[in-house]
């Protein structure tokens, strides 16, 4: 699954691992009445005595009435003896409960009693007859539900045609825990079953799912009935079937696969671009894991409502339209990115999740960072154009900015209910997931990587695995000699034991990514020179707590990573390596060495501090000559610079001084590294009542950047990097009222109103140039009705994103009722929304009381935990600087404390605004300080 943008007490281990033992069978026959019968089962997480090996659903979803009636034999084999069937079920009317033998007999001549746990969403069947271990039985379910009008489950989506008529149409999004919604199962990973479906529809409607249409039989004239090939094993959250009037494009794989892309009619021809990312990427994974995708087909479908950024649903991969769609005439060039990067990540699943699953979700990284990263290497291989790594830095700064609280978490971490399973899925399994395997990939090099990984996928094929199943794919050094036909070699033992030779010396693999998954945080290397030597320190890097505080003892007690660091010097292209594995440690550079740059292309996720002049060592040299450094380097040194600054390990005017030779930079990547810092204060000061700081700060950027800013043309013309930067230099210029930035852009605009919308933009300048002319009534207004008949997703965002740049609060006022209602704005877009309104200055106390006033409806619409919620919280707090704010928080959280206390989010929230109210107290007058000195 891909987020958009993106705690409790946990449960024991030993309690899960008592899981296994079984409800004590009452023998014979008994009262098959509920009345002396006690819900059997006390844990989150279902026993596992009894095992589902196949699922024959039936369904039949009824558009109009908006529920859905179905029934489910599922074939279970029992482990130990038991009266007792426990699995899921949230919101399922179940009419009838029977069990049978091997042989289709039934157990039990009465219907049989079923109790539920609505707070562990579970229900449980009793057999007055034991269940035997070792045997196999059926379980017949007959159950109704309404379709939801939440973005889980089995749940309704619609959209409007060309001529202003609404289409209906039914959706599943099940990962992590909505499967139980739409019908009765094993909800959890490790349960991996083959799933026979057959959906009812009326003749004017299409159903899809997992597998092809085996055959399709009318049952009546208006009624007709699908059934799909049985499916390969796979877990409950993979099973996916939609029910709409969609059309579609396909075409077939070199191996023979059919990729086909449904969208709504009148949104056909932004299907084109898809399918050939699509095929590509199909290609490029078979031959990269070295295993052919093993279904007959890969549908991708792009559905009107939808919260996330798209779910990898195996053979049936859905998207949100902003995801998969590529309208070329309003499209920028990172939408186009975007598309491709989604669809990269959500096939890699198609391996990484689909026939490898994490065997529970404390685990979930081994899915999301692995599809993360496999993103840019395909896509970088792919389409080189795109310039995919270029993106890559900034998905490690997104983990480094989360990893440096104190309220970040393992990338490995217990998750037992569903709220905390939903807050896994976050930066930490994402970003900081990929950015360690990369850091690991670089380590022991592409080739050992990849047949590592290959050597994994194939052993866990329909199967499951933990972390230390890929930590021994990875060490594992057989020789030719121990491979057998067919198989791969692998030995436990020698895996356990295996040593890399890694720059003279050994390490151990598990032991070494253990300390990056295991424990949470990101490293801070100090680096000192002392004669030959370069000597090195780490600690764990914290932005919210100082050295000074009490508790920051305590916060660095018994962290240790094992670092891989990389190192150039001034006196040698060759990139040195050692692996750190003690609090301190020291390398030998040489005598004459004027400057040493650890940490090489920001390969490695950790920061650096450089004491005894190391950084003005650093930026001399990029004065002097920044070309010596990688953009990579120069681009990591801006953001530990910056980030330094925070914990008062560097001062602010040390960090500009580092970036004063950004006039002189020519590439994308650095530059908005710089200019992204600078524009974050501007941010920050333009909500606080000091004009004449913000004034200052605003001149400085348009003098220091004037260069760059006037370089700009406004045009589409141009390399990827190019566009990107074109699109972020005038949309800030035009925000900081850059006089020649508001005059093109307002004369544009303009020139679009006389054209009533038919004059096309430049795609990349969109939404800068409807920024500004959102400022008057007209524009606004204007802007407003070409949102509401807008077929384009992409476009309706940028139109989005400009209304709410609004200085009236009227009017953001009414976008947040317009999205609150879910009829002009949809329900889905209701964060994005919130968060752009947030980050309008007008709109920051908005967006917030917006979220405080209607909590209850949010919580309603979208689940606790949920990627949506969790932005309500932290992206419309984000850019609070002040103690009254911070409070403000606080007593907030304190008073829907029941559900705060379940979210990580609400503790994610505050350590960022004390990091910003303690960057306000030590920064803001050496800020003042060092613009009255250099603005004169």
């Amino acid at each position: 699954m891909l987020s958009l943008l993106q705690t409790s007490v946990f449960r024991s281990s030993s309690a899960h691992q008592a899981s296994t033992t079984s409800p004590h069978p009452t023998g014979g026959a008994s009262s098959s009445g509920t009345a002396d019968l006690s819900f059997p089962w006390s844990r989150q997480r279902l026993p596992k005595y009894i095992v589902p090996l196949h699922y024959h659903l039936q369904l039949h979803p009824n558009l109009t009435a908006l529920s859905v009636t179905g029934s489910v034999r599922i074939q279970i084999e029992v482990k130990s003896d038991t009266n007792w069937v426990v699995l899921h079920s949230k919101g399922l009317q179940i009419s009838n409960a029977t069990l049978l033998d091997h042989k289709l007999a039934h157990l039990y001549d009465q219907v049989l009693p079923v109790l539920h746990h609505p707070g562990h969403e579970q229900m449980a069947v009793f057999c007055p007859r034991v269940l035997s271990s070792g045997q196999k039985y059926f379980l017949q379910l007959q159950f109704g539900a309404e379709l939801t009008e939440v973005f889980s489950g089995f749940y309704k989506s619609s959209y409007k045609t060309g001529s202003g008529k609404t289409r209906v149409l039914a959706s599943t999004h099940f990962e992590p825990t909505s499967a139980r919604k739409a019908f009765p199962c094993f909800d959890e990973p490790s349960f991996k079953a083959n799933y026979t479906i057959s959906i009812r529809r009326s003749p004017e409607h299409i159903a899809l799912s997992n597998m092809p249409i085996e055959k399709t039989v009318r049952l009546k004239v208006d009624l007709m009935e699908d059934h799909f090939a049985t499916s390969v094993k796979m877990s409950t959250y993979l099973v996916a079937f939609v029910v709409c009037d969609f059309r579609s494009v396909s075409a077939t794989t070199s191996s023979g696969v059919q990729v086909s892309i449904y969208a709504a009619p009148e949104k056909m021809e932004q299907t084109h671009y898809a399918l050939e990312v699509a095929m590509k990427t199909l290609d490029f994974y078979e031959k990269y894991f070295n295993i052919y995708y093993p279904l007959p087909k890969q549908d991708l479908i792009a559905i009107p409502d939808f919260e996330s950024g798209a779910m990898e649903n195996w053979g049936l991969i859905t998207y949100r339209e902003t995801s998969l769609l590529y309208d070329p005439l309003t499209s920028s060039a990172t939408d186009k990115l975007w598309v491709t990067m989604v669809i990269a990540h959500e096939l890699a699943h198609q391996w990484f999740g689909n026939l490898v699953t994490m065997v529970w979700w404390n685990d979930i990284w081994l899915n999301e960072g692995f599809a993360r990263y496999m993103e840019y290497i395909a896509v970088e291989a792919m389409y080189p154009e795109l310039r995919v790594e270029e993106y890559l830095l900034n998905t490690c700064f997104a983990a480094v900015g989360r990893d440096s609280l104190t309220s970040s978490r393992p990338i490995s971490s217990p998750a037992e209910n569903p709220t905390q399973i939903r807050e896994m899925f976050d930066t930490v399994s994402y970003d900081k997931g990929a950015c360690v395997l990369h850091m690991l990939r670089h380590f022991l090099t592409d080739e050992v990587f990849q047949s590592g990984i290959v050597r994994y996928l194939h052993k866990f094929s329909y199967s499951n695995a933990h972390n230390q199943d890929l930590w021994d794919s990875l060490a594992n050094t057989c020789s030719g000699d121990d491979f057998t036909s067919g198989k791969f070699c692998y030995s436990g033992s020698q895996a356990a034991k295996n040593a890399y030779l890694f720059a003279g010396e050994h390490m151990n693999l598990t032991a070494m990514m253990n300390t990056w998954t295991l424990q949470k945080g990101v490293p801070l290397v100090t680096v000192s020179r002392k004669g030959s030597r370069l000597l090195l320190r780490q600690e764990r890097f914290l932005k919210a707590v100082l050295p000074s505080n009490p508790v920051w003892a305590t916060l660095q007690h018994g962290y240790l990573w094992h670092i891989p660091l990389t190192f150039k010097t001034s006196t040698s292209s060759t990139v040195h390596r050692h692996l750190m594995v003690t609090k301190t440690d020291s390398v030998h550079v040489g005598e004459e060495v004027h400057w040493v740059k650890v940490n090489t292309d920001m390969a490695g996720y950790y920061l650096v501090h450089y004491e005894d002049g190391g950084w003005d060592q650093l930026t001399h040299l990029l004065r002097e000559n920044h070309t010596a450094l990688s953009y990579q380097d120069r681009t990591h040194l801006i953001h530990n610079a910056f980030q330094l600054v925070v914990t008062g390990k560097l001062s602010m005017g040390e960090a500009l001084d580092l970036i004063s030779y950004l006039p002189l930079e020519t590439h994308t990547v650095p530059l908005l590294e710089g200019l992204g810092f600078l524009e974050a204060y501007h941010k920050m000061l333009e909500k606080r009542t000091d004009h004449d700081l913000t004034l200052k700060l605003r001149t400085h950027i348009l003098r220091f950047f004037r260069g760059v800013i006037d370089q700009q043309t406004w045009s589409d013309q141009g390399s990827v990097s190019e566009r990107h930067l074109r699109s972020e230099v005038l949309s800030l210029a035009c925000d900081l009222g850059h006089a020649p930035c508001l005059q093109v852009a307002n004369q544009s605009f303009a020139n679009w109103l006389r054209s009533k919308g038919t004059l096309s933009l430049p795609t990349d300048l969109t939404e800068t140039i409807y920024s500004v002319g959102a400022q008057d009534d007209q524009g606004w207004e204007a802007l407003l009705h070409t949102y509401t008949v807008s077929h384009s997703e992409t476009h309706k965002h940028k139109i989005l994103s400009a209304m709410g740049s609004s200085r009236d609060t009227s009017k953001l006022n009414r976008l947040l009722e317009l999205a609150l209602k879910g009829e002009v704005i949809r329900h889905q877009d209701l964060s994005t929304l919130v968060y752009m309104v947030a980050r309008n200055p007008q709109g920051q106390r908005l967006a917030w009381d917006f979220v405080k006033r209607n909590w209850g409806m949010l919580v309603q619409k979208f689940q606790l935990g949920s990627f949506c919620i969790r932005s309500l919280i932290v992206s419309t707090t984000a850019q609070f600087s002040s103690p009254e704010e911070l409070a403000d928080m606080q007593s907030f959280f304190k008073s829907i404390e029941e559900q705060g206390s379940q979210l990580r989010a609400t503790q994610i929230a505050l350590d960022n605004v004390e990091k910003n109210v303690m960057w306000m107290q030590r920064n803001l007058g050496a800020l003042r300080d060092w613009l009255n000195t250099h603005t004169q």
